[in-house]
């Protein structure tokens, strides 16, 4: 019976999770390729999220905070109805909008969103831990990593709904479709247990700034990894895609998603390939030091393919599948990590700090995207994305092996952003 009722929690709190995940990535595209298209420069599009990812920063920080005191129940529907709110906001927003209006406005509108993306991104990893008994069968920890796993297929997803969407429907039309979507997925949190992650000793706030060394260290390295893809697929790549190599909406949102979609189907099966690699061992501070570093020479072979004259689509797309493939591994590496070096009842707590270090690097890469591609182009952001990774390779030279029992595999692979 309570096997039972953990995979019924699991499924409820995955299925709200696929739900706003889709809506998450094809807002992301629509205001990209909008605001592209209507004929906002690089940086202006970089500051459309800035307040996305700053909002994120503070969610994450506080989230874990409040999850371990309200709920994570709480916590995840609170993001999703957040995320109507956002969606709503932004409907009436025309062509005709002065841009010293327009701008902050979406931007207003963006940190709702940001708010919403990271409540329910720390909710629902902090949940996985809590619903799905450690000491269950192996067969449902291989269903697990499947079902997690594709949620980071789901935000390709919702790329490629958002471009489909703005193509057929319109910007406002496409935000009230995906608003209504959501409602109805916020009818599902009353089935879920109440106080579902809550601490029973109050967590004081001065709590949230005492992390492990193996946290703080593990979250520095996470917070230049991000970095370091944002910096050139957030606004650079898909800019280029569009004006550079006048790629249309569906070939851009159907690339990206497409990636995406790879991304999760590699962190899904992430526990098999671990395993094998590492002769059945689970990742130590070995393995992610290894990956980090492999990933380091992949924007700059990228970059010189391009500076050599190679046709750019064939270095775009074969560069990209490389990285995807490599950074994806690397994700899956840091999301065991954490879980590793924590235990259950501090796991809000430490999983929202870990994920504010996320949003830091999202927001360093998406600001920096916007900025060096208007300056120095796509190879440009390819250069800082491998400084960044070096970065992230070096601090992670300081990790020691997680003590203790391990988690499963399984918990790892949930983790796209």
């Amino acid at each position: 019976m309570a096997a039972s009722t953990s995979v019924r929690n699991y499924m409820i709190v995955t299925l709200a999770y696929w739900g706003f995940t889709i809506t998450d990535g094809a807002l992301r595209m629509l205001v990209l390729l909008y605001f592209n298209q209507i004929g906002y420069t690089p940086l202006e599009i970089a500051f459309l999220f800035l307040f996305y990812e700053i909002f994120g920063i503070v969610t994450n920080f506080l989230g874990g905070w409040i999850g371990s005191r309200l709920g994570l129940n709480v916590t995840l529907y609170a993001g999703i109805g957040l995320q109507v709110v956002a969606l709503v906001l932004l409907t009436p927003l025309t062509q005709a909008w002065p841009l010293w209006f327009a701008i902050p406005y979406v931007m207003a509108a963006q940190a709702l969103s940001g708010v919403a993306k990271d409540l329910t991104k720390m909710s629902s990893k902090s949940a996985i831990r809590l619903v799905v008994p450690q000491e269950a069968e192996s067969r449902l920890f291989k269903w697990v990593a499947v079902l997690t796993g594709s949620k980071n297929a789901l935000k390709g997803v919702g790329f490629f709904v958002g471009s489909v969407l703005l193509t057929v429907v319109g910007f406002a039309p496409a935000l009230w479709i995906m608003a209504i979507a959501l409602m109805f997925i916020l009818l599902s949190g009353l089935l879920l247990p109440r106080g579902m992650g809550q601490i029973k000793k109050k967590i004081k706030f001065r709590q949230l700034f005492s992390k492990s060394r193996a946290i703080n260290i593990l979250s520095a390295a996470r917070f230049f990894l991000f970095g370091a893809r944002d910096v050139w697929f957030v606004v650079g790549l898909p800019v280029f895609l569009q004006s550079e190599l006048g790629w249309s909406f569906y070939q851009v949102g159907g690339f990206l998603a497409l990636w995406v979609i790879g991304y999760g189907a590699v962190q899904s099966s992430a526990p098999i390939l671990l395993r094998y690699l590492n002769r059945g061992r689970s990742p130590q501070a070995s393995t992610i030091q290894f990956w980090t570093f492999a990933l380091t020479l992949v924007p700059g072979v990228i970059a010189l393919g391009l500076l050599s004259g190679w046709d750019p689509n064939a270095v775009i797309i074969g560069g990209l599948l490389l990285f995807g493939l490599i950074f994806a591994i690397n994700s899956a590496v840091h999301s065991y990590l954490v879980l590793a070096y924590t235990d259950d009842e501090k796991v809000a707590l430490n999983v929202g700090f870990y994920y504010m270090a996320n949003s830091g690097g999202r927001l360093a890469g998406t600001v920096l995207s916007g900025w060096v591609y208007q300056v120095w182009g796509l190879v440009g952001c390819l250069w800082v994305s491998m400084v960044f990774v070096l970065c992230a390779g070096l601090i992670s030279l300081k990790l020691e092996d997680p003590k203790g029992q391990p988690p499963p595999l399984s918990f790892a692979v949930g983790d796209g952003e």
